[in-house]
């Protein structure tokens, strides 16, 4: 068991490694997840994600894709979209996923190998874009 805790981490360097963590057979706890940085503009991102939330199938509007507003949520959903969702293999690795906001098992986080936010490039957290997105926790 690999205990992550995200605060100040990349997101995309984050999610990658995970990814890959989880395909290997390891689980996976993430707390944190609220803390985690996306580096880029700020109104470019939300508007990205504004866009995501708004796509509907119009044939059939229940097969629409699902992008939820809640922090860790949205970080689990983001990380499946870097794992083989339709194979069995993908599905048990995304099963092996753990996302938390906070820290709510008292878990303690082991060293991860992946790079922090450094503080100079634009940015925005997961919070800041739930938020954005309507989230009123």
């Amino acid at each position: 068991m690999i205990v992550i805790d995200g605060t100040d981490y990349i997101f995309g360097r984050l999610a990658s490694k995970i990814a890959k963590k989880a395909l290997e057979g390891e689980e996976i706890h993430l707390i944190n997840a609220e803390k985690i940085v996306i580096k880029g503009d700020p109104q470019v991102l939300s508007h990205k994600y504004l866009e995501r939330r708004r796509y509907k199938n119009k044939a059939n509007p229940e097969n629409s894709p699902k992008w939820p507003k809640v922090p860790h949520m949205l970080v689990k959903r983001m990380i499946r979209g870097m794992l083989p969702w339709r194979t069995a293999r993908g599905k048990e690795a995304y099963r092996r996923i753990l996302v938390y906001t906070e820290n709510p098992k008292k878990l303690t986080a082991t060293d991860f190998e992946s790079e922090k936010y450094d503080g100079i490039a634009r940015h925005m957290t997961i919070s800041g874009l739930c938020k954005k997105l309507g989230y009123q926790g």
